[in-house]
């Protein structure tokens, strides 16, 4: 009898879902619906640049850096052709809608130097180039760019829930978190696995291409440089292939240590790193709730040392003071942590470099075999590679068969 009811129970339930009965989807909400229950996050978020990588300059005309007065002959195109401005820190470029898709002008602002430059992305640097036409307006945005700069992006629609890096890009669908809140409903990148809470910001800071990418112009799909379909919590191992880096290679995307030689790859950095090994996290030194700069959650050496402070007595302290292990004046940007193991190597736009992020101090024997930019003589310009090696070799605190090595 029991069996019986159990089975009628079962067959109900079937019955039910086949009926159309079943739990519907979690669906995109936009970020607007997670003010009301966390609004100082949410005001924190809404002042960061995730919040606002693009902005259609009629409706912010203060988000427009570059300058439209003076006629330029890199300027082919007026600001009130413009759909969006992109980027506030080093660059800003200029989206021009045409049909349903946009595309980037030809030029673009130097924001640190006030000064126009081309922009266009030439043959034999990224690996789609040869798969879209030559010209800015062969190539648009939609695969191109536009989902990492949105949140659930639609490639059959190319409509967007929301432009921006809203809190769903990294937080999942909030449909069902918005209807009744729990833990349970809701991604948290800070309660994943290490690999999976990482992946969260890998997502779009790193050089690569979708799994199903050929690279052969008679691929049935368009050619896409994000990856298609990931979701926050899902493996991006399962959507995403990093760029294959070469050992003793420079190119486009890497020096011959395999560091970054361009932007966006801070993904393929940290993977390199005994950080990530020692499974750290992006949101260890990053909180992109709030809007300091590069959203960090202390500035200076203070990040730093909340980890590496010679009190904290662990094999990753100091052993020492910070001049001693910098061998440079305190308060001094020689005596910056980043300044050694973050070097500013990846470029980002015509002299404008952002920092690497594998930790790996570069020694000047690295500099001699490999040409990779060390951090002693791209601050002593007028001083060589002999005399950093030599000024290294001679420090107590330094091994000088490490110095020796290409890099630490």
């Amino acid at each position: 009898m029991r069996s019986t009811l159990r089975y009628l129970l079962l067959g109900l339930l079937a019955t039910a879902t086949a009926a159309g009965g079943q739990t519907p989807q979690r669906h995109y909400v936009g970020s607007q619906s997670c003010q009301r229950c966390h609004a100082a996050t949410y005001a924190g978020w809404k002042q960061t640049r995730m919040a606002r990588v693009v902005q259609d300059p009629k409706e912010h005309p203060e988000a427009v850096l570059a300058d439209f007065t003076h006629p330029n002959p890199l300027v082919t195109f007026q600001l009130k052709d413009v759909a969006f401005v992109y980027g506030s820190r080093w660059k800003q470029r200029f989206f021009t809608k045409i049909g349903d898709d946009y595309y980037v002008e030809p030029a673009q602002w130097d924001v640190a130097r006030k000064r126009w430059l081309p922009f266009h992305v030439e043959a034999n640097t990224d690996w789609w180039v040869p798969l879209y036409g030559p010209t800015n307006f062969d190539r648009p945005t939609g695969p191109l760019c536009d989902g990492c700069h949105s949140v659930n992006y639609d490639t059959a629609t190319k409509q967007v829930t929301e432009w921006n890096v809203g809190c769903e890009k990294c937080h999942g669908p909030g449909s069902e978190h918005v209807a009744k809140p729990t833990r349970a409903n809701i991604v948290n990148p800070a309660r994943l696995d290490y690999v999976r809470g990482n992946d969260t910001c890998i997502q779009c800071h790193s050089q690569g291409r979708p799994v199903n990418e050929t690279g052969l112009a008679t691929q049935q799909t368009p050619h896409y440089d994000w990856p298609v379909g990931f979701t926050a919590g899902d493996k991006l191992s399962d959507y995403w292939k990093l760029e294959e880096l070469k050992p003793g290679v420079t190119n486009f995307f890497q020096f011959a240590d395999m560091t970054a030689h361009k932007n966006r790859m801070q993904g393929n950095d940290f993977i390199q790193s005994v950080m990530y090994h020692r499974e750290l996290r992006c949101s260890d030194c990053h909180d992109v709730h709030n809007n300091t700069t590069s959203n960090l959650k202390a500035q200076g050496n203070a990040l730093c040392l909340g980890c590496h402070a010679a009190s904290m007595q662990n094999a990753a302290g100091l052993k020492g003071t910070v001049p001693e292990h910098t061998h440079h004046a305190l308060g001094s940007k020689g005596s910056e942590c980043i300044a050694c193991h973050m070097p500013l190597i990846a470029q980002t736009i015509k002299d404008g470099y952002v920092a690497s992020h594998t930790f790996r101090f570069i020694t000047p024997t690295l500099t001699e075999q490999s040409g990779v930019p060390n951090p002693c003589t791209s601050c002593h310009t007028d001083k060589s590679t002999a005399w950093a090696t030599q000024q290294l070799q001679s420090w107590k605190t330094t091994s000088p068969w490490r110095m020796a090595q290409p890099g630490l």
